[in-house]
């Protein structure tokens, strides 16, 4: 890491020295704010995903960021044959896997009523089917040989239902009961599994949603703005750090509070004339 190199904003220089990270997804959003958070701490770090390009465009910002290279490797995390041979690229390159980060996922805006089979299937086979092809693909190959290593899974809030969303939300709620399943099965090798499970952020792959959802997604919010990527990226960091295998089995919510509540915010007849939530008198 040269001198010029950006360091973190909140963790102390070198957190992840010596540690190698994969990031799926790594390419945009929230995978490449991790990706660059993690390089930032001082990990060696690979970015997947299917579009090449889209990859390389991202390790090279990153490395001219840090100071470092970002490696890449191209594959489908739906197949387990491709998560393998992700895992088998990092490890022939670093000869070892410390954090495995489950960015990679996805879904389209649509009624619950008009999700076709094909569509579901589609949705499942990539957050859940292919989240568990990159954790036992990462256990086998690296984490469970080595005895240690950090899987941090990424899933979403809130948790009470998502209208439009209804495959990603029963998708994610997998996801998250496998972290559980996947903590407990594999803590006494050492292995750490956690779960991140994000709000709305305020990242480019939001222009794909209808212009009127993007314009109600703040006032879905109770502090009444979208994420910044730097703060899941950082939640991320914390546990992929020493710190976060105390979270084995959690899964950590940030969303501003939004699984508190859905809807505008403040809700309608709770604020006054003005606009206000009322403060009650106290005596």
């Amino acid at each position: 890491m040269g001198p010029a190199a950006e360091q973190s904003e909140i963790f102390a220089p070198g957190l992840l020295d010596g540690r190698t990270a994969l990031v799926t997804g790594g390419g945009t959003g929230l995978g490449r704010a991790t990706a660059l958070e993690l390089a930032r701490c001082g990990a060696s770090v690979t970015i997947t995903g299917r579009r090449a390009d889209v990859l390389e465009q991202a390790a090279a910002e990153i490395g001219r960021a840090v100071g470092a290279e970002v490696a890449t490797t191209v594959g489908d995390i739906r197949e387990r044959e491709g998560a393998r041979s992700m895992v088998e690229s990092v490890l022939a390159r670093h000869g070892g896997l410390d954090v495995l980060v489950n960015n990679a996922g996805g879904q389209f805006f649509s009624p619950a009523e008009l999700i076709a089979a094909k569509g579901w299937r589609a949705v499942w086979r990539l957050n859940v089917e292919g989240m568990l092809n990159m954790a036992e693909a990462a256990f086998d190959l690296a984490l469970g040989p080595a005895g240690a290593g950090t899987i941090v899974n990424t899933t979403l809030s809130p948790h009470h239902g998502m209208p439009g969303m209804a495959h990603s939300g029963a998708a994610r709620a997998a996801v998250e009961a496998l972290t559980r399943e996947l903590a407990e099965r594999w803590a006494s090798t050492g292995v750490a599994v956690a779960a991140v499970a994000p709000g709305t952020f305020d990242t480019e792959v939001m222009v794909k949603y209808p212009a009127a959802v993007r314009a109600g997604m703040s006032r879905s919010v109770p502090v009444q703005r979208l994420g910044n990527v730097s703060e899941h990226a950082w939640l991320v960091t914390l546990l992929a750090s020493p710190l976060g295998r105390a979270f084995s089995g959690s899964v950590v919510t940030l969303d501003g509070a939004r699984d508190n509540w859905f809807g505008p915010w403040p809700p309608a007849g709770l604020v006054d004339d003005a606009g206000e939530v009322p403060v009650e008198e106290r005596r």
